[in-house]
This record gives C-alpha cells, structure tokens and sequence, in this order.
C-alpha cells in the first residue's frame, strides 16, 4: 500500500522592532531575564495595550512579499489558555479577520504553497528547565510575531524545506526579522497527516512543536510519516495530539491532546480597536520592498551570466549580495567578481552568520580595484590570493600594502631575450637536455627565472 504525506506549516517570525508589540519594552535578545518586562507585558490588571503602528507596518510587508491580499479592516482577539509563560492567561492574537490571506510562495518545481493568512500577535515568554526546575523570563512576552499559515499543500519533506528555506529568506530580504531559528525569532509547528496515495481526504493531523532548525523539522516530519504510517498498519488509531520530536531517537512522543479551536474561546479583543489600512497605506508600503531573492537570481543569472548554484551561495545572504553588487558596479566584471568572491572572499567568512552580517574588514572599493587591476593585466592570476588574504587579515587597502610595480610583468619580447641568453651561456644544460635529459629542463627554467 501506497501513503501520501500531507503537511501544513504554521510559521511564527519574531518581528525586529526597536519595542513590543503593545509597550514599549525593548525586544533585544539575549539579556538578563526580566529585564524587559513592564505591567503591559506581563499583563497586571488595570493595563491598557497601545497597539505598536511598526508591526502593522512590518506584517503588510511580509503579506505583500508572499503575495497576499491586505485586509482593510481587521480585528484583534484574544486566545485563552492557561500556561506559565503567558502570564495573563490569554493571547492577543487575531481570528475572523487577519490582515493578510489568500496569498503563495512558488516552488522551484513550479508549485504553488498556498499561504491561508498572515496575523499578528503576541509572543509568550520563555520557560527555562534547569536543575529540577522551571524558571519563567518574560523578556520574550510581547514581542511581536507573525504567524504565517499555509494550505496542507506539502507533499513531501523537500517541498517542506525548500518552502521554509524561501521563507525565511524573503523576510530577512524585506528586513521584517533576522529569523534566527537558533534565538527562536523563527519557529515552526508542523501539522502532519497520511492518506492512502489517490484519497483526497486527510486523515487525521498531529502537530509537531518547539523545532529550531529546518533540518530538525524535516526529520521530524519523516518520523510522524513512518509513525502514522504503522499506526494504520496496525489497525492502530491516529489521535489529534500535540507532539514533539525526539532527536536522540529520531522518534515523536505525544505531549497531550491537540486543543480545538473551541477550547481557546477566541472573542474580540475589548481593549484594542480595529486595524485599518487604506490603500494609499498598502501602496506607500509596496514602494518600500527591495528585490526579492527570486528576482535577484533571475537578474544574477540573466545579467550577470553566473550559473544557477553561484548565484544561490551569493543571494543566501543579503548583506553580501550588496557588497557583491557594489563590487560590480565599481568594475563592471561579474564573472571576476563572483570568482574573487567565491574562491577567495569565502574563505575568510567562517560560518553562516559572518556571512549573514558580511564581516569584511576591507571594502567593496578596495576589492573592485583588484578586480580592474586583473582586468587589466595589471596583476598576475597567482598573485590574487596573497592580495586578498593580506588586505583581509590587516584591514588595510591594496595601495596601501603593495604598489604596482611589486607586481610588475616583463613583456614577451623581453622574456624572449632572457630565454636566448641562458640559452647561449649554459651550454651544457642545454645539451643535456637536447640528449633526452629531460630533468635539465628544471635547470634552464631556473636560470631563467
């Protein structure tokens, strides 16, 4: 027997404003726990949120970059449950009517990943398990997310990662997130059921929380397949369960029953007015967005004349696609350009974030005048590397390590003089060599140089 895999992704991006959603808290990651908490945030009676004009603002972007369709008017809602880290017991969040929907993101296969809507809402805060206890930092309660909901459209573990890959990239592109998984700023729940291969029914879903990496959520979607897999197998029933992925076993466990949407009492939140976003707004804001990946790879490929995967180990990153366009405004040489920046740039940036910050301690210019320079002859090939790596180990520009003439090269003409010299005044090398001592060659090439 045949089974098909059906997914849906719910996706929560941390937006990167300067304040939280409803105060004006900071959102810095990464400080001392409770340090960014106010009445608003951790919800004591009597507060009031004031709902943050940038978040509206990032989230049109976002819905905008997927293609999806602005709601003029929307609502807030709050989400009731009862948790440790959602210190008022409820979330503000939205329900009926989010402020984007109906949008996609296209596969490079061609498919189309239906996006159901776009809202915006409140993070929680964050539980920390330590010594046989649990510690609660509200740091996190308030910062604004997005949560991006698609159609079960997923057939297969790589359309779940080439979508999350895409994804992730378009908002770090339009500069809503920085969508590090690792500092949780991008999660993802993964909503997953198995049918007979030529149903169209689904079966009956699960959902698979706290994953951190893209790689982590495709193993986990591989081992909630095989599981309800031998569940139907085995004539053994599939429960609506919340459940989490056990790396070490490579295995999903049950965290308890899946909530319905009854369960949360979802009303209108009382304390925020309606969301309103005219026109003029979404079109102001449309203006705003840069080249997405999918257009810069097209233009990297059409104009630029680079292959496919050069062009995709460029764009991964934004901040160095920048700084590599800028190298080839400056000279007007891509193809050089993408071999200095491939074979020789990489090489000093170690890892994903150097890359994704492009922690250069030499500038486009500088690297621009290399390009000219080769260009022009006036530089060898095999000097390329001792250049770079030395600029980029002292910070310092060409000009001002080496000049022109270091690398100053004889003509043809000259070299053919040299030759014939060595030539005429080592006989016996020569000889030697024209004898079938071909190692005298080594000899005469020596002199020559």
């Amino acid at each position: 027997m045949e089974y098909e895999l059906v997914v849906g992704l719910e996706t929560h991006v941390e937006l990167s404003t300067k304040t939280k959603i409803f105060c004006s808290c900071q959102t810095k990651f990464g400080d001392a726990p409770n340090t960014h908490c106010c009445p608003v945030c951790i919800g004591l009676p009597g507060t009031l949120p004031k709902l943050n004009k940038a978040v509206v603002e990032y989230a049109v972007k976002a819905g905008l970059a997927t293609n999806c369709k602005i709601s003029e008017i929307s609502k807030m809602a709050r989400k009731n449950y009862i948790y440790p880290d959602l210190a008022k017991a409820y979330q503000i969040s939205q329900h009926e009517l989010p402020l984007c929907y109906n949008g996609f993101l296209k596969l490079s296969s061609g498919k189309k990943i239906g996006i159901t809507r776009i809202h915006i809402e409140e993070d929680a805060g964050k539980l920390i398990h330590e010594n046989d206890a649990v510690y609660i930092d509200y740091n996190r309660g308030g910062v604004p997310l997005i949560e991006i909901v698609t159609e079960p459209d997923f057939t297969s573990v790589d359309e779940v990662r080439e979508y999350l890959e895409n994804l992730r990239l378009i908002m770090k592109y339009i500069g809503v997130s920085d969508c590090k998984m690792q500092e949780g700023s991008m999660r993802c729940d993964v909503n997953v059921s198995v049918r007979k291969k030529g149903e169209t029914a689904y079966g009956t879903r699960t959902e698979i929380k706290n994953m951190n990496s893209i790689s982590m959520i495709a193993k986990a979607v591989n081992a909630e397949f095989q599981r309800q897999i031998s569940c139907i197998e085995n004539n053994l029933p599939i429960i609506q369960q919340t459940m989490r992925y056990n790396e070490t076993d490579n295995c999903t466990e049950p965290m308890r029953n899946k909530e319905s949407l009854a369960d949360y009492r979802y009303f209108t939140e009382p304390d925020l007015p309606s969301v309103y976003v005219n026109k003029e707004d979404v079109e102001k804001i449309k203006n705003t967005l840069p080249e997405l990946p999918e257009e810069k790879l097209k233009r990297y490929v059409n104009e630029y004349s680079l292959g496919e995967k050069e062009a995709l180990q460029i764009i991964k990153y934004p901040n160095l696609a920048n700084y590599f366009e800028k190298m080839i405004f400056l000279s007007n040489a891509p193809k050089l350009c993408t071999n200095i920046m491939l074979t020789h740039i990489f090489r000093h940036l170690e890892d994903d974030d150097a890359k994704e910050s492009c922690s250069l301690s030499v500038n486009a210019e500088d690297f621009a005048k290399i390009v000219v320079m080769l260009e022009k002859g006036e530089i060898p090939n095999n000097s390329v590397k001792k250049i770079i790596d030395k600029m980029l180990e002292s910070g310092k520009s060409f000009d001002e390590l080496f000049s022109k003439s270091d690398f100053a090269q004889i003509s043809m003409h000259e070299l053919e003089l040299i030759v014939d010299a060595v030539i005429k005044n080592n006989p016996k090398p020569v000889n030697d060599y024209l004898n079938g001592k071909t190692k005298a060659m080594a000899s005469i090439i020596g002199l020559v140089m």
